[in-house]
């Protein structure tokens, strides 16, 4: 695949990047048959002398391990007839006992309509699997669920943990098993990257002690489970990204996981959300389009009607989280893309 030129894309960047929204950033698009081309821009960090964003660039993926990880894998799951989509939550974590949740199923996981918070800091009393497991078991439940539909990572940490449950194997040997059946095994996408990938991997956020994070997953949770967590921990570069985005495309999975769930007021599918207009996605895709964002600076977005993907990567934690501006860029770039791969007539 040849480097394409997105003009309005390439300028937005550099706005952004010259803003301080995020030191570099790399950009793939593409459709069912492959990429259309790609875009990097910046450095690793801010630092002068820091080295340039390339293809080859590493990026902290963030809670795009959602959709590119553990839903990935829960397809097989699913085909096979191993777990089913109206299984109890109880079914496969045995610690799933009260009888305010007992009605949890894995879809319901899925759809983020558990009952369970947002985010909790489990990492500052929790350490591994075991405790992490009971205290999400024991976290009591913000609303009836189905009700409504609030976004919860302990939610999908506790859909990894059922998985692997399931299957009798860790996420991580999962996910990587995947990779080299489905997408290939020379595709740069994994958790717990190696030392090897270390110099072209981008840093993300200065930690609690002071050390810069790079190749070590930035979210804490995830970090505490050794780094391989179903809400976070894959790193991966933007054409491996693109890889994932060919395959859910493909994939006789993705009406499923596409359809919009029927609780009250929520805009989720199957893990992925769905086209608002407020959307991360801009204005410019069609109201079938999915997608998933990461905190670090991530997201991925899908028009199976248009035949598009975009996958955009970014630090824009490094070198603190408290950096504004992403999602005005995110909502810029695609409409900037649609437009640049409309004009080129591709």
């Amino acid at each position: 695949m040849g480097a394409t030129p997105f003009p309005r894309a390439a300028r937005l960047l550099e706005e952004a990047i010259a803003g301080r929204v995020f030191p570099g950033a790399a950009v793939e698009i593409g459709r069912r048959a492959g990429g259309i081309g790609s875009l990097v821009r910046g450095s690793l960090t801010f630092a002068s002398g820091s080295p340039a964003v390339s293809h080859a660039t590493v990026y902290d993926l963030a809670s795009l391990t959602k959709v590119l990880a553990t839903s990935a894998v829960m397809v097989r799951e699913f085909s096979s007839g191993r777990m089913r989509f109206d299984d109890p939550a109880r079914r496969w974590i045995d610690a799933w006992a009260g009888d305010d949740r007992q009605s949890v199923t894995i879809q319901d996981l899925l759809e983020h309509a558990s009952g369970l918070p947002a985010h909790r800091h489990y990492y500052k009393t929790a350490s591994g699997r075991p405790s992490f497991e009971a205290a999400i078991c024991a976290e009591p439940l913000e609303y009836a669920p189905r009700t409504k539909s609030l976004y919860s990572d302990p939610g999908f940490m506790l859909l990894g943990f059922a998985l692997e449950n399931a299957t009798g194997a860790p996420l991580d040997r999962l996910f990587d098993e995947w990779r080299r059946r489905e997408i290939g095994a020379d595709i740069d996408v994994r958790f717990r990257p190696d030392a090897a990938w270390h110099e072209r991997t981008a840093p993300t956020e200065v930690d609690r002690f002071g050390k810069v994070k790079c190749g070590v997953v930035h979210d804490e949770n995830a970090e505490a489970l050794d780094g391989v967590a179903a809400h976070a921990g894959l790193f991966g570069t933007v054409a491996a990204v693109g890889a994932c985005a060919r395959w859910w495309l493909n994939s006789p999975a993705l009406p499923r996981f596409s359809r919009k769930s029927t609780v009250p007021g929520s805009s989720r599918a199957l893990a992925w959300d769905t086209m608002l207009p407020s959307s991360s996605c801009g204005t410019k895709l069609s109201p079938e389009a999915i997608g998933h964002t990461g905190f670090t600076g991530t997201s991925l977005w899908l028009d199976p009607v248009q035949d598009l993907y975009v996958a955009f990567l970014s630090n824009r934690v490094h070198p603190t989280r408290d950096r504004e501006g992403i999602q005005d860029v995110r909502r810029a770039l695609h409409d900037a893309l649609v437009d640049d791969v409309s004009g080129l007539g591709y």
